[in-house]
């Protein structure tokens, strides 16, 4: 039995590895890639395939045809009970464990017992955290994620900003990190396109606070989550692959100035896989799982001048036909809208919602329990935007929705493809580089059999073992 370490670089497809470790052939990925145990992952998830519908897939053992989770922040009171997470097994089972962003991590653990932490993910309706002092940062955390969703914002919430600094040593932030992100504040004001790297120092910010907790308390097993090179990938998969697409749609000056930022965001992944495979070094009862729920792949797009969103939440929820009081926003991600229904208003909201168009095609939308909507937006490149409700046309300026400008005119050119990856690190492995195709969802029972924790009969069963070198 290891204890384990599960690195959830999300969306990364075999190919950006592949890629990465011949442009940085010094690179700790490059160095470790023939000694460790690897696996090409496959989510059997069917339908439209979301971070936040995979990852439950790989986390619970079971595929979207019966866990059912669609979207963030959902009520999981039934499924969590019927098919609980990885961290929720592994807890009740006795194993000590530390969870850091995972998705679909909140709300909090009734019970904290046998949990050394847990930072639920960014998209968490509240700060709570345990430790207590790292409520300071995910408060950080959670303002910059809202408001830089899909354009980054450019203010910097200061007062925040200051409490931060004044609680470095207790949250773990390293001098070379400070150092790094200071030097980036600076480059966008030379460069003000750069901006879009904040996401990316997010995380960088992020992992220190999680290796501090983890050098702390050394869990029985660990997650720590990042989409920042999923996020990349999205954006700027047509500037490092423009060759890949039969039609390229963006300018050359689009294309040099974006050309190496998946490369940039893979540095910064690349600097905390090293650092977690010196930690396995130092501590060889660990061993370092990094890992994707499914890939991304090229994917025919053009350059996105503005996307439809609802920028006047309270307006919007108006059209729809419910006023202040009736109703909770919940965090999202960008261009989806969740919103929490009272009771005495789902039944209005619903109607309502049937007959809102926008250009005479319906608004998609999904309902769960408990009154829980997801509305989906985001329309690009709207010349106008005729919108109607109950038959009756509304301005925009009433519905609470705007045409956002765009702030790098990248549209989704990579989109979401089964395909992932799934690596094994330990000092003692000496693999030949073979390589066995699994499901994503063999990957829970796989962590399960590691601490000779019983499968559940609902999971697939396997017999690989991670610890065997």
């Amino acid at each position: 039995m290891k204890k384990i370490i599960l690195f959830e670089l999300n969306e990364v497809p075999q190919k950006i590895v592949e890629y990465y470790c011949k442009c940085r052939p010094n690179s700790t990925l490059a160095r470790i890639r023939n000694s460790t145990k690897k696996f090409e992952t496959y989510t059997e998830n069917k339908g439209h395939l979301s971070p936040w519908n995979t990852w439950p897939t790989l986390h619970r053992g079971v595929t979207n045809q019966q866990h059912y989770i669609a979207d963030f922040n959902q009520d999981l009171t039934e499924v969590d009970k019927e098919y609980p997470p990885i961290w929720k097994i592994l807890t009740e089972a006795g194993v000590k464990v530390g969870m850091f962003g995972s998705l679909h991590s909140y709300p909090m653990p009734k019970s904290l017992e046998n949990y050394e932490f847990y930072v639920p993910d960014v998209f968490a309706s509240g700060k709570e955290c345990f430790p207590k002092n790292v409520e300071i940062f995910q408060d950080f955390n959670l303002k910059l994620s809202r408001e830089s969703a899909r354009n980054v914002e450019r203010k910097i919430p200061f007062g925040d900003a200051i409490k931060l600094l004044i609680n470095v040593p207790e949250l773990g932030f390293k001098l070379d990190t400070i150092a790094d992100t200071g030097a980036q504040l600076i480059k966008e004001r030379i460069k003000p396109w750069q901006k879009v790297r904040r996401r990316t120092y997010q995380t960088i910010l992020s992992f220190d606070v999680f290796y501090k907790l983890l050098e702390k308390t050394k869990p029985g097993f660990v997650t720590f989550f990042t989409n920042h090179v999923a996020s990349s990938m999205h954006r700027y998969w047509g500037a490092c692959f423009p060759n890949e697409y039969e039609t390229v749609q963006f300018e050359d000056e689009w294309l040099d100035t974006f050309e190496n930022e998946i490369l940039f965001t893979m540095d910064k992944a690349d600097k905390m896989i090293g650092r977690l495979c010196k930690f396995t070094d130092k501590n060889p009862d660990y061993l370092l799982l990094v890992t994707s729920s499914m890939g991304q792949n090229a994917f025919e797009s053009q350059p996105t001048e503005t996307q439809l969103y609802i920028t006047n939440k309270d307006a919007f929820m108006k059209m729809l036909g419910l006023g202040k009081g009736s109703y909770e926003f919940m965090p999202a991600m960008y261009p989806q809208f969740n919103v929490q229904v009272e009771e005495s208003g789902i039944s209005k909201f619903r109607d309502h919602l049937n007959t809102f168009t926008i250009n005479g095609n319906k608004a998609e939308y999904r309902e769960h329990a408990n009154g829980f909507f997801s509305v989906d937006l985001g329309h690009p490149n709207l010349t106008s935007a005729e919108i109607s409700v109950n038959g009756q046309e509304i301005s925009i300026d009433q519905s609470g929705l705007e045409n956002v400008e765009i702030q790098d005119k990248s549209g989704t050119t990579a989109y979401h493809i089964p395909e992932g990856i799934c690596f094994a690190y330990h000092p003692s492995f000496n693999e030949n580089g073979t390589q066995t195709t699994i499901s994503s969802a063999e990957i829970c029972p796989m962590l399960l059999n590691n601490f000779n924790v019983k499968v559940p009969d609902y999971m697939p069963k396997t017999n690989y073992n991670l610890a065997e070198a």
